[in-house]
């Protein structure tokens, strides 16, 4: 999770919504991203969506099946769409999201029964630090 919240503070000084993912398999990390929506004027360059395309060509498959995800905040819908495509094995997620959150709050997409594959989730790691990147970024956007 270390390596997600340095990419969520390098998302945060692009000027992104500081969100980092992390994915690894067997202990070896695949891929690493932040959020780069802004940057690649694409509103699916979410940190999850990066890190599951950048795992996916380096294994050359898209299945990422025994892979386990790190995020900083809890993914949404569409993130959470993707994990279950790519059949990741495990989501681990700092800080709630109760506006956009896809997996515990909101849609809760794993829940549905059109979901093909729902990961094991874990939340609440590193929730403090996580949640304060996010309040620091958007309390110097309202200065």
């Amino acid at each position: 999770m270390d390596l997600a919240l340095a990419e969520a503070r390098a998302a945060a000084k692009r000027g992104e919504v500081p969100v980092g993912a992390v994915l690894v398999k067997d202990g070896k990390v695949l891929a690493q991203a932040g959020n780069r929506t802004r940057e690649l004027n694409d509103p699916t360059a979410h940190a999850e969506v990066l890190v599951i395309r950048a795992a996916c060509a380096m294994l050359d498959d898209e299945r990422l099946t025994g892979c386990d995800l790190y995020v900083t905040l809890e993914p949404c819908t569409m993130c959470a769409a993707a994990m279950s495509f790519a059949r990741i094995r495990r989501l681990y997620y700092g800080a709630q999201d109760m506006k956009g959150g896809g997996v515990e709050n909101g849609a809760r997409f794993f829940a549905q029964p059109t979901c093909h594959h729902a990961p094991e989730v874990y939340s609440g790691f590193q929730e403090q630090e996580a949640e304060i990147i996010l309040k620091e970024f958007f309390r110097a956007r309202r200065l």
